[in-house]
């Protein structure tokens, strides 16, 4: 690994977390030989992941230079790779990459980890992976690189997040894993969970793919996998991947269905608005007919061609300074110090959004919940959801049976409230009425201990109005999740004028617990997600109320890559529950947040959606719909509809901010990435407006100051 290239590379990073690459020696059981263990550690706490830099790759190839000639003279029979506790390795470091300087540099940093990962099939003696913990992107293709590879019921976070983060998998990922995996299982892992909120696998879900051969418990991880090792190299141990794919000549129908499928994700998720993706199914397609060298080059250049797009310098910008930095050290949160155990939690109500907080609690917390409702029907329904939701988990092997039957014991629920009486922190999810949440408080401030902390899921009332009446209005805070709320990362903590500071830091405690985000948000109407959503789903209805075709209204921001249309997402949120929102941010705000009579009497018809799917996959509204609308004259263009929704957000962010509703755009940002699916590639919804010229239109400001664009 002496090429000036990576030297010269190398030299570009000397503040480098290195991970180094610790050889130890085992002899294997059954005295099957000397086999060579290689762990990947930064010499660290858990609280900084392993990660990949130039010093690093070539420590590792210089290591595997070794150990091919440790092989050839016969010292060893094999050699494996494992990581620190937790992590096998959590990826590249991003934040490296503001070191490249040109298409050069990200080509020779692509060609880097090619050269060090092929070493792991070349050693001229078996190689395995032992993946104890988090593998994502670089870390997961050091597994997909060896020969064999085991994975434990423990760890998480395994992926290909690359497409989400405006890149390809271009360490050997896009070439092997549809040859291991399959075409379609392939594409989930490389494009539909990147896509889908960046989601993750577990250890017995990657298992169960067939990216690891073997499945063992964590407590003895790495001594069941040298065992498993011994066996395999030993031949006592017959590997059988059932999904692999010898030869995609053999299923070219199948590959080719399977990367159509991937461009239709793309399409209903992006609108084709990041380049990234379709990147990595044109990797996929022509690969079906290359070599591996072939694809080699082919993924370096795309990954040299990617690191220069503007949507992957704002990927950067919105993963790696919002989501990990700013998401991980919120603003205005007080000293965790301050915080107070929480050792039983209640809810009140049993609906499905109850049911869904009462379930997140008792699987990340483990502690006592108890559900309450007004008669037992609904209690049982409640809590019967939980425990089928925690057997649908158990089923897909994300939760042993043990840990499910032990999360479903800590959920019960109650008519009455005095089951409160010994919780810690009481979270009310009922219906969204002012003076049937002041009557909730009420009635549980009556039964628990002064020092219960009182939280309300309130998508849009005030706070501080709730908590007036009581006798302690200093306990109550606004938790407010979304929906779905295992999937949605984001976490609205409202601070009333009255909370004090340690339920300030309980909270922002319990976020953590919960592997939530949070943000902390003032006591305004509908605090910064539904606030912005509403003035944009306003600007929408209102211009179709004046006129304009509904699918020109409705596809306007297609170049927006957002998740789904608003006449879409209304029809999913439920007409009745936009309009109430709509309702109350008109009440609160004036005449800026349209109510769309149009959308009134759609709903007052039991008319649950504008749109109608056709029989071949279009949508159309229905004749006997449309009779009930009136329209206006003025119609506007999609261009026209897009301009004046960029215009409407600038003022409604320019308003939030001198509101202080959040510390900063860069809070308003993740709120929208995390809360609303707003795309990673157009780098939060500030930079985006200040790119388009809105902010300046608008507001004659920015919301930031001009940013280099990453150099790569």
């Amino acid at each position: 690994m002496t090429s000036s290239e990576f030297t010269r590379l190398a030299e570009m990073f000397p503040n480098e977390v290195v991970t180094h690459s610790y050889v130890q020696d085992v002899e294997l059981p059954g005295g099957a030989g000397t086999f060579a263990l290689i762990t990947l550690d930064n010499d660290a706490d858990h609280r900084r992941p392993t990660t990949l830099g130039p010093n690093t790759l070539i420590e590792l190839g210089n290591v595997l230079d070794t150990l091919r000639g440790r092989a050839d003279a016969g010292e060893i029979v094999g050699v494996g790779v494992t990581g620190k506790p937790h992590y096998l390795v959590a990826g590249a470091d991003l934040s490296s990459t503001k070191s490249l300087v040109g298409e050069a540099d990200g080509r020779a940093m692509a060609a880097l980890g090619h050269e060090v990962y092929e070493k792991l099939g070349t050693l001229g003696v078996p190689s395995f992976a032992f993946i104890n913990g988090v593998a994502l992107g670089g870390g997961l293709e050091i597994a997909l690189q060896s020969d064999y590879r085991t994975v434990s019921t423990g760890a998480g976070a395994l992926s290909l997040p690359e497409a989400f983060i405006g890149l390809v998998p271009g360490w050997g990922g896009v070439y092997l894993l549809p040859r291991l995996i399959g075409p379609a299982n392939a594409v989930k892992v490389m494009i539909e969970n990147p896509l889908s909120n960046n989601r993750t696998l577990s250890g017995p879900a990657a298992y169960k793919l067939g990216i690891a051969d073997a499945l063992f418990e964590p407590a003895d991880f790495v001594e069941q996998s040298l065992a498993w090792a011994a066996r395999v190299i030993t031949g006592q141990e017959t590997v059988n991947r059932l999904n692999a794919v010898a030869d995609p000549a053999a299923v070219s129908d199948e590959w080719d269905a399977a990367v159509a499928a991937g461009r239709a994700f793309v399409e209903k998720r992006t609108s084709n608005a990041a380049p990234a993706p379709a990147k990595v199914l044109d990797l996929m397609e022509a690969g079906k007919n290359w070599t591996e060298e072939q694809s080699r080059e082919a993924e370096c250049d795309a990954l040299a061609e990617l690191m220069q797009t503007p949507q992957f310098s704002d990927t950067v910008y919105a993963f790696l300074d919002l989501v990990q930095k700013r998401g991980k050290k919120p603003a205005g949160a007080p000293d965790p110090k301050l915080a107070r155990p929480v050792t039983k939690v209640g809810v009140v109500g049993a609906g499905l959004m109850a049911s869904q907080l009462a379930l997140l609690f008792a699987k990340q917390l483990k502690v006592p919940v108890v559900m309450t409702d007004i008669d037992q029907a609904r209690v049982d329904k409640g809590v019967g959801y939980v425990h089928a939701e925690v057997d649908k988990l158990a089923a897909k092997g994300r939760m042993s049976a043990d840990a499910a039957n032990r999360t479903k014991a800590l959920v019960t629920g109650s008519v009455s409230k005095d089951v409160f009486a010994d919780a810690d922190f009481v979270i009310e999810a009922v219906f969204e009425e002012m003076s049937v949440k002041k009557q909730v408080f009420a009635e549980v401030e009556a039964v628990v201990s002064p020092e219960c902390i009182l939280a309300t899921n309130t998508s849009s009332l005030s706070v501080t109005e709730m908590a007036a009446d009581l006798q302690h209005p200093e306990r109550v805070i606004g938790f407010h999740f979304f929906n779905p709320v295992a999937v949605m990362p984001l976490l609205e903590i409202v601070r009333a004028p009255k909370t004090d500071d340690a339920v300030l830091a309980t909270a922002f405690a319990l976020a953590k617990q919960l592997k939530k985000t949070a943000v902390l948000v003032k006591d305004a109407a509908a605090f910064v997600v539904n606030r912005i959503l509403g003035r944009m789903f306003g600007e929408i209805t209102k211009v179709f109320d004046e006129g304009t075709d509904a699918a020109v209204a409705d596809n306007a921001l297609r170049p927006m890559g957002l998740p789904m249309t608003p006449f879409n997402l209304l029809a999913l949120v439920g007409l009745p529950v936009g309009q109430h929102v709509q309702e109350s941010l008109h009440a609160a705000f004036g005449d800026r947040f349209h109510v769309s009579a149009n959308q009134q009497k759609l709903i007052d018809n039991g008319i649950k959606s504008l749109w109608q799917q056709g029989g071949d996959g279009s949508q159309y509204i229905p004749q006997e719909t449309l009779d009930l609308l009136e329209f206006g004259d003025s119609p506007s263009t999609s261009e026209e509809v897009l301009r004046r929704a960029q215009d409407a957000l600038a003022e409604e962010i320019g308003l939030m901010l001198e509101e202080g509703v959040v510390a900063g755009p860069e809070d308003v940002d993740l709120c929208v990435i995390l809360g609303a699916g707003w795309p990673m590639h157009l780098g939060g919804i500030t930079p985006y407006l200040d790119r388009v010229g809105a902010s300046e239109r608008v507001l004659g400001r920015r919301f930031h100051a001009e940013r280099e664009p990453a150099s790569v």
